[in-house]
């Protein structure tokens, strides 16, 4: 195991300029770009231009820094300062003098060009320039592609810097951000780009004179090889990909920087740390916490060897860039910090802060100890089983007899050549490898420990193996076999289980008393897995999501729907509504916990109020007007209100079907009479007062008797208690039913009775007037 500390190396008063450079780092601005010379005497601050205090014509501003390798003398450098508008500065630092300017080139062959942006490869730079129209062009999509990637060579001699012939790598191009490794070149599409052109990546293999185009997340990986100048035209390139590339979504990238070791490292906006080959093939590396990544927080990312730091908000990651393992996590109590070179050091890091540069270092274990220790163990451990079961003796067969008897030889000569021959070939996969052992021998002396511990001690024991147990499926792929195997651990095990989910999700109540969870992504997965219908089912096989709701159900009931309402908010921000990839897309996490909570039903009585608790966490409009419902059947009127209002912010939609739900319960009986004045409100801007009096005759309970006039029972419906529903719709400025304010405003005299038509039926009369003959009950008894 690697052990990391953090000492300060100078307090930047050995720099000349000490003083101004940690002026400039305490001002509080970031700047845009820091950058060490390769023999780490030097440090370099591209600064954010500030809007000048006077007015002046505006500046060129630098694109890029680039340290050269100088051929006259060993082991030295020049410095190229590219600016905007192509003119590029050469440098040279003399110990005696200090920086002398070599030579001014013209990187550029047209006067209008603008670098966006500049890498070195070699004694070679390359760059992405804007070639703007020479008209006005009004064809927005031609105006994208004004781009053009170039490549020159900068030859540094004794007689002075000579720039090389320039060549035209891509043209007629997007915006492209150029990033050079030791053999090929990355093209990443700028941020401001077209999205048709912002869903591949090109690499550019200049001695292959080659483009690769690749998607990674789709898996799509294209190469083709330019024979002539014609051909490295943009749209050319994708003529024969654009049909599959327009069905891609477009890349995720929040940070991108080259590697070490050739590959373009990437960090997407929810955390996850990945890298893509020169061949266009990705792979996934690690996951950052604390969830998505908001546009302006800075990631850093740069390779030591195998190991990969990145600094967020002030917390430094060391990653094993070959395995993904998290070697190391501190918190800095700086909060902006630069990486510097280390010079031949690739197990030290140098950090620059406002305070100076500290240095992280590790210390490895020493060549001549054990290697792998664990794997060692394990042959004799193995060995010592495999020989007591084929053994006739009594006595048992220990590993330090195994080792000294020298009876058994093949478990010694593996051992030995775990330990020294495969200790100088494969000492990365041991010690991977090793690590994982490592973890199966502490679980299995834990298993041992259980076995021989007395009563008392074996409740502890379990939790422990049971909480081993659960992470490590969860760190796993969740299969058949793993899914059965958690079903029977949650049988068997029921409180060491929920306690063991607890700590995996890390569940906790916040200072207001809200549940809070501080899950990895990975494991949100797990949790969310639903298998297919064939494979659920088999032996009473439970899905994780429905184990860990039952869990809730017996030992923390009250959590359940909090529990819910973050699964969902997990879901939202990872899948896009209705997205069939995700776990919503087959069925509703709130009907997979009422699902559970039906199964509990049926041996217990039944529990309304959880029910209800969780289809208002849902939030959905159908849950939501299933969970009304069940409230008017319980006749809670005081809840039903209270949701009511809640919920009828959610959406119109909602707010409509609300309101003819509980009108129609208005029409009915007299039980929400006490609730109109907050009941009316609700009223939608859409329902005119037509549509409310027809909803409500529609409603009126059907009466087997005549209707009187003057009723005993006090329970029927009468023109004043709808009288402020329909008096605060007519008043609306949009009214389109003056027939009724009128009505409304006339409490004399009763509106004119319509004229008769002689010979006339009955049955013609009540069709013609059949809402004011509906009414008549109801008006007598106002």
């Amino acid at each position: 195991h690697r052990r990391a500390g953090l000492r300060q190396v100078s307090d930047l008063s050995d720099f000349s300029r000490g003083h101004w450079l940690r002026e400039l780092l305490c001002r509080g601005e970031e700047p845009r770009h820091v950058q060490s010379s390769p023999d780490g005497q030097h440090v370099l601050l591209l600064q954010k231009s500030r809007p000048p205090t006077l007015p002046r014509p505006p500046q060129p501003a630098p694109v890029g820094l680039l340290f050269l390798q100088s051929p006259v003398v060993p082991d030295s450098w020049v410095l190229a300062v590219v600016w905007e508008h192509g003119r590029t500065e050469v440098w040279h630092f003399v110990v005696a003098v200090g920086w002398q300017l070599l030579q001014t080139l013209e990187l550029c062959q047209g006067a209008r060009a603008r670098v966006v942006s500049v890498c070195s490869q070699g004694a070679t730079l390359v760059w992405c320039e804007e070639r703007p129209p020479l008209g006005a062009h009004s064809d927005v999509s031609k105006c994208a592609f004004r781009f053009c990637v170039c490549a020159r060579a900068l030859e540094v001699g004794e007689q002075g810097v000579r720039l090389g012939i320039a060549r035209i790598v891509l043209h007629n191009s997007p915006e492209y951000r150029v990033l050079a490794s030791l053999q090929h070149v990355f093209l990443v599409p700028a941020a401001a780009g077209f999205a048709t052109t912002s869903k591949f990546l090109l690499i550019w293999h200049p001695e292959k004179a080659e483009f690769t185009i690749t998607a990674p997340s789709a898996g799509f990986i294209h190469s083709k090889v330019l024979r002539s100048s014609s051909e490295s035209d943009f749209k050319k390139l994708l003529l024969g990909s654009v049909g599959l590339l327009s069905g891609f979504a477009p890349l995720d990238i929040h940070t991108s920087t080259v590697s070490s070791s050739g590959g373009l490292l990437l960090v997407s906006t929810k955390g996850s740390v990945s890298i893509v080959e020169p061949d266009g093939t990705q792979r996934h590396v690690f996951d950052l916490e604390g969830g998505p990544l908001a546009q302006g927080s800075p990631v850093q990312l740069k390779n030591f060897g195998s190991i990969l730091a990145c600094v967020l908000a002030g917390v430094l990651y060391l990653v094993d860039q070959n395995s993904g393992r998290l070697v190391e996590k501190e918190v800095l109590s700086m909060k902006e910090v630069y990486f510097l070179e280390s010079q031949g050091e690739e197990d030290s890091i140098q950090l620059l802060s406002q305070s100076g540069i500290y240095s992280f270092s590790f210390s490895k274990p020493e060549d001549n100890s054990r290697p792998e220790p664990c794997l060692v163990e394990m042959v004799f451990e193995e060995a010592c089983r495999y020989y007591q079961r084929r053994s006739l003796s009594s006595s048992k067969l220990t590993v330090e007899k195994l080792k000294k008897g020298g009876t058994f030889q093949a478990p010694v000569v593996l051992a030995a050549i775990l330990q020294y021959s495969l200790h100088q070939k494969q000492k990365p996969l041991l010690s991977t490898v090793s690590l994982e052992l490592q973890s199966y021998i502490s679980l299995e002396l834990l298993k041992t420990c259980v076995v021989c511990a007395p009563e008392s001690e074996v409740e502890s024991y379990c939790n422990e193996l049971v909480e081993q147990e659960v992470s490590r499926i969860l760190q796993s792929d969740m299969d058949k076999d793993n899914l059965a195997y958690l079903n029977s651990v949650f049988a068997s095990f029921p409180k060491a289980a929920w306690k063991a989910t607890r700590s995996c999700l890390q569940l906790q109540q916040n200072g207001d008393g809200l549940l809070v969870a501080r899950a990895t992504p990975e494991v949100w997965k797990k949790v969310l897995c639903q298998p297919q219908l064939e494979e659920v089912g088999q032996n009473g096989m439970v899905p994780l999501f429905e184990l860990i709701c039952a869990s809730f159900l017996r030992f923390k009931p009250k959590w359940l729907p909090s529990f819910v309402e973050l699964t969902q908010q997990y879901v939202s921000s990872s899948w896009s509504y209705g997205s069939k990839e995700g776990p919503e897309g087959r069925v509703p996490l709130y009907k997979r916990a009422l699902g559970v909570l039906a199964r509990k039903n049926q041996q217990n009585e039944v529990d309304d109020e959880m029910e209800l608790e969780l289809l208002l966490c849902s939030k959905r409009p159908k849950a939501v007007l299933q969970a009304l419902h069940l409230l008017i059947h319980l006749k809670q009127w005081q809840r039903v209100v209270e949701v009511a209002e809640k919920f009828s912010k959610l959406s119109p939609l909602l707010n409509k079907e609300i309101f003819i739900t509980l009108l129609a319960e208005f029409a009915q009986h007299r039980e929400l009479d006490p609730y109109l004045d907050r009941l009316w409100p609700l009223c939608p801007a859409e329902l005119t007062a037509s549509d409310i009096l027809t909803m409500v005759l529609h409603h009126l309970p059907h009466s087997q008797e005549d209707p009187v006039p003057f009723s005993s029972e006090g329970n029927q419906l009468t023109v004043g208690l709808l009288k402020p529903l329909l008096q605060r719709v007519v008043q609306r400025p949009s009214v389109q039913d003056e027939m009724y304010s009128d009505a409304l405003q006339s409490s004399t005299f009763p509106p004119p009775t319509p004229p008769r038509e002689t010979g006339s039926p009955i049955g013609h009369k009540r069709r013609a007037n059949g809402l004011q003959g509906a009414v008549v009950p109801s008006i007598l008894a106002a």
